[in-house]
């Protein structure tokens, strides 16, 4: 008696596991059939394009006839025989220098601003935030070419006060600042994350520096910048990946000139694939923009143990 019982016990057991495993599997099957056109959607549209751009950039291809293996001339020709690509190479460069550090700190003071409590922060905030849902749009590049240019609203507003205008656009020595001022403008999203980092800095850090007798310029020192390195690390690498892609801005206002004092090297690559119909050279030279990006992240994640602070490990990173 106590034999069967426990066989049928035993029985019992083995078909809830079967169930169990029956129902898993089902869950799983759901999971795949819902995941399915995303992933189809990544290997046919991210994927598969990605080895295509590299296969391509080991060819002579031109859109018109068909691919032939040239294997690594591409390259070879881009850094030996390739003058525009130094000249665009050194406009991004240059560009980056600029425009990253100063959306940082722009953003970063004005998120300091509007982290404190007074009325109608939210309408504030929104309205700071709000050229970054329009940013890399063609009417905003448009926009800031009617602003800058020669009889534009800019060079009017001087001349109200007896000033005469320039050519902020069509000088090469203040072209490019233009558009670094307009990258600059456009920090809205990297202010909400500061923002968002400050809300998680706490408060009792500074009410115990206010007690100890410290001035707000050491409280800023000694605790917000360090509790916000990681949030700055973040936005700086997401900023140097995106100002190495800029490109509407140049396209729009500036079409690279004047003197190539603003053809950044998306523009450059733009040009050589639907302008000169070069889709290996091109290729070959989105892959290097890959590398260059790849190896300044690299670079600056190296950098970040010596200056990024990190509260579970109750110092910087190690």
């Amino acid at each position: 008696m106590v034999a069967e019982t426990k066989t049928t016990a035993e029985a019992e057991k083995t078909r809830r596991a079967v169930r169990k495993r029956a129902k898993t599997g089902d869950t799983h099957l759901a999971g795949y059939i819902f995941i399915s056109p995303w992933l189809i959607g990544f290997l046919l549209l991210t994927l598969w394009p990605i080895a295509q751009s590299f296969y391509l950039s080991f060819t002579d291809y031109s859109l018109l006839e068909d691919p032939v293996w040239v294997g690594t001339e591409n390259y070879v020709n881009i850094f030996t025989n390739d003058s525009t690509f130094t000249k665009s190479l050194s406009v991004t460069f240059l560009f980056v220098l600029f425009s990253v550090p100063l959306k940082l700190f722009f953003s970063l003071l004005v998120a300091m601003a509007l982290n404190q409590k007074l009325k109608g922060m939210n309408l504030y905030r929104t309205a700071i935030y709000f050229p970054s849902l329009i940013g890399g749009s063609i009417a905003v590049a448009a926009l800031w070419r009617n602003m800058f240019g020669l009889d534009g609203y800019i060079n009017q507003v001087l001349a109200w006060f007896g000033i005469q205008g320039v050519g902020w656009i069509s000088n090469p020595d203040t072209s490019l600042g233009t558009l670094i001022l307009l990258n600059t403008w456009q920090f809205g999203s990297t202010m909400v994350i500061f923002l968002a980092g400050l809300k998680q800095i706490p408060q009792e850090l500074y009410e115990s520096a206010a007690v100890d007798g410290a001035a707000k310029i050491r409280r800023f020192i000694s605790i917000t910048l360090p509790m916000l390195s990681p949030v700055m690390f973040f936005n700086l690498i997401l900023g140097v990946i995106g100002s190495f892609q800029t490109f509407t801005s140049a396209f729009i206002i500036t079409k690279g000139g004047p003197v190539n004092s603003t053809y950044v090297y998306a523009l450059y690559l733009y040009e050589k694939a639907f302008k000169h119909y070069q889709m290996g050279y091109a290729s070959a030279l989105a892959w290097i923009l890959l590398a260059i990006v790849a190896l300044l992240t690299i670079v600056n994640f190296a950098a970040s143990r010596y200056w990024v602070f990190y509260e579970s490990e109750g110092g910087g990173t190690k």
